[in-house]
């Protein structure tokens, strides 16, 4: 088939690279020049008219919506207008990760575990709120802030920093409101799906490696790697997920007349009371979508068309385990470095893989223009086994002014052994 993937980063070079395993002609719009084997097309991820006129042109079977900043522009509305096949929900239904508020509303109607909060639309009242509590705390942002919007506030001085930090500066963007959450003890973890409705296909479990640097020191980024699948997390934890959070939320959005299509994202942490939903996503995440692809032996649109036509569909899974480390830029995910050479990827050995994100190209030369550069990737039978093959890789390319944590996968190897 002709597919046509939305986005430029990680993520999406992994959805191209899937689907070119599984035999489709790939268009990536706008789409990065070190993708490799697909047509990188130059039109912006919110361009929505301009993106509905290509997948006519060009005879498009499925278009496949990377990024939120495209589904909150509307565009999987705008296609479905078009009578254009796209997998993603519609504006409406992304909410679920447009808005935290709207988030916690819906996991609230559904009687899906999460935290504790309260929504504020000025700082004033925020900082009241923060004044009769306790930390540690969390602070969200409400709308869309690039996986950056939440501080972990482990003093009241945070805190208020960071209700400062969403109403009078644009360092999370424009943001109107801000939920302020209790804080969970616990392990953190993802778990996605294919949702079209009611039908709800899980995918196996990742994790996430949110803050900078090793030891999870630092700021919280986008994610700085994560592997999949999570050995130590029990069968029935994650069936209880499963029952508990994707089915309910499925079903509510249907109830609430703005039914869920596409990949959907639970953020989830394993509680004493059991799985509590930390964030939902509307899309695939990054990177987990980096570690989870590489595992999927089935095709990718053949899952996706089962879930669409509301059928049953027995995902086949490799045998293994794969681990991606995000190499960033200098200053990141604050004012990142650009303009870097990076080199030695055409020396890398066929059994790890290198997904681009903030990279780009001169000549021959692949140069740093972005925040979290890209994702190297390995599959092995074993998580030791990736991880080696992973950190050995990263030794022998060639990355000045950047950085990478050393420790992904560290705490599940360490209760394995």
């Amino acid at each position: 088939m002709n597919v046509l993937v939305i986005g430029r980063g990680g993520r999406e070079h992994a959805l191209a690279w899937k689907l070119r395993q599984d035999g489709h002609e790939v268009f990536v719009a706008p789409g990065n020049l070190n993708m490799g084997d697909v047509t990188c097309v130059p039109i912006e991820e919110t361009d929505v008219s301009g993106l509905v006129e290509f997948a006519k042109r060009e005879a498009v079977d499925w278009t496949i919506v990377g990024p939120e900043s495209a589904l909150m522009a509307g565009v999987v509305d705008v296609f479905q207008a078009h009578g254009q096949k796209i997998f993603g929900p519609t504006k409406a239904a992304a909410l679920l990760e447009g808005s935290k508020a709207f988030a916690k509303e819906v996991m609230r109607e559904a009687n899906i575990p999460t935290a504790g909060y309260d929504t504020f639309t000025d700082a004033e009242s925020a900082l009241r709120q923060i004044d009769q509590l306790e930390a540690p705390l969390v602070v969200k942002a409400d709308g869309l802030a690039a996986g950056k919007g939440v501080t972990v506030a482990f003093t009241l001085e945070e805190a208020r920093a960071a209700i400062h930090d969403i109403f009078d500066t644009d360092k999370f963007g424009d943001q109107s409101r801000v939920v302020i959450e209790e804080f969970l003890y616990g392990e953190e973890f993802s778990l996605m799906a294919f949702v079209s409705g009611e039908h709800v296909i899980p995918m196996i479990t990742s994790q996430d490696h949110k803050r900078a640097y090793d030891g999870d020191a630092g700021p919280n980024t986008g994610g700085m790697g994560a592997y999949s699948p999570m050995p130590h997390l029990d069968d029935a934890v994650y069936q209880e997920a499963v029952e508990r959070v994707l089915f309910p939320l499925a079903r509510t959005m249907v109830e609430r007349g703005t039914p869920f299509e596409g990949f959907l994202y639970a953020g989830l942490i394993l509680t004493a009371d059991g799985p509590k939903v930390i964030e939902f996503n509307a899309r695939f995440g990054d990177p987990e979508t980096e570690v989870i692809l590489p595992n999927l032996a089935s095709p990718l649109l053949g899952v996706i068309e089962a879930v669409v036509d509301q059928k049953l569909y027995p995902i086949e899974w490799v045998e293994g385990y794969t681990i991606g480390v995000v190499v960033a830029a200098e200053g990141y995910p604050d004012r990142a470095t650009t303009g870097q050479i990076l080199s030695g990827f055409g020396d890398l050995r066929d059994d790890v893989l290198v997904f681009h994100a903030g990279t780009t190209r001169d000549g021959t030369h692949i140069i740093g223009n972005g925040g979290r550069l890209f994702v190297l990737t390995s599959t092995k039978p074993t998580l030791l086994e990736a991880k080696t093959a992973v950190y050995t890789a990263l030794e022998q390319l060639d990355l000045p002014q950047t950085f990478y944590r050393r420790d992904i996968g560290g705490r599940a190897l360490a209760q394995i052994f």
